[in-house]
């Protein structure tokens, strides 16, 4: 039987807050209560938002708060070879394409916006451009439907072409997409189970095709409610979230169980981290946590 294998992965474009702490909760626990693996990923993919050392206090973080990963960090810094292998390969089976369309010429030519921002109706699909100085889209004309089954939210589907159109890979600037780092990442880590926020519900749709069109395997997937600030948006670094503050690491590990459905044990709240994390992986039931009205999408910059 196939190990399960879980991950968290961060973006170092600012200190760990709340938010950051539900997620690696839901997926410590999703892992490490069915005898799984759970990794540490950077996702430093995105290099002009990385902020100097938000890397080191990441991992500074996670161990202060219980936290132990398996096996080495990755890095999706270190990973640009592969990525482009596998974008290679895409161009090579005539599923990708350079495009010279900007946001500005697109909201100029009137394209509709849906759920992740503009759809894209493939307006250099059949230019046949250079692959230099362009980005570089998936096509997804023929995509049709998307779905899967959550573990929390239940079935999600969505049409491609009607709500998203053909998605970048590699901008004209040449970082790449988080939609192609992050499939290839969890194909090439072994990841069979991937615990995130359900504002990417609509992304792993996209993702989901993108595995299609790579021969991966798909993995388990489970969306958790989002932590929202006093205005009900999003806590993110955008949104100043507050850094976690380790001085009260075991109080706010306890609100994240709450957060999550969970029930610690008041008294808990006063124990190490890392003996409270072990009550939750032994106490985890994902089937408590709960499902509240969908909060809008994620578009993940081109």
């Amino acid at each position: 039987m196939t190990q399960l294998t879980g991950r968290f992965a961060p973006s170092p474009s600012g200190p760990l807050h709340f938010g950051s702490l539900v997620a690696a909760v839901a997926s410590y626990c999703e892992a490490k209560s069915r005898h799984g693996l759970w990794l540490l990923r950077i996702e430093d993919v995105d290099t002009p938002r990385v902020v100097a050392g938000a890397s080191e206090q990441i991992l500074r973080d996670l161990e202060a708060f219980g936290f132990a990963w398996d096996g080495a960090v990755l890095y999706q810094s270190d990973q640009f070879e592969h990525y482009q292998f596998y974008l290679d390969q895409l161009l090579a089976q005539g599923d990708c394409y350079a495009c010279e369309c900007s946001r500005r010429s697109l909201r100029e030519h009137g394209v509709r916006t849906g759920p992740l921002g503009q759809i894209y109706p493939g307006l250099c699909r059949l230019k046949q451009l250079p692959v230099a100085n362009h980005s570089l889209r998936l096509n997804t004309e023929k995509a049709s439907s998307i779905g899967f089954s959550d573990r929390v939210y239940g079935e999600f589907a969505l049409n491609l072409p009607e709500s998203v159109g053909d998605f970048v890979l590699k901008r004209v600037d040449n970082v790449f997409a988080y939609h192609l780092a992050v499939v290839v990442d969890d194909q090439l880590q072994g990841v069979n189970q991937v615990v995130r926020g359900a504002d990417l519900l609509e992304n792993t749709c996209l993702h989901l095709y993108l595995q299609q069109k790579l021969s991966f395997a798909t993995p388990e997937y489970m969306h958790i409610p989002l932590v929202n600030n006093a205005l009900g948006v999003k806590l993110s670094k955008q949104t100043g979230a507050t850094a976690l503050d380790h001085r009260h690491a075991s109080r706010q590990l306890a609100a994240a169980l709450r957060h999550l459905g969970q029930t610690p044990p008041a008294e808990l709240g006063n124990h190490d981290p890392a003996e409270i994390l072990r009550w939750a992986v032994d106490n985890w039931n994902h089937a408590l946590i709960p499902v509240p009205p969908r909060t809008a999408a994620e578009g993940i910059q081109d």
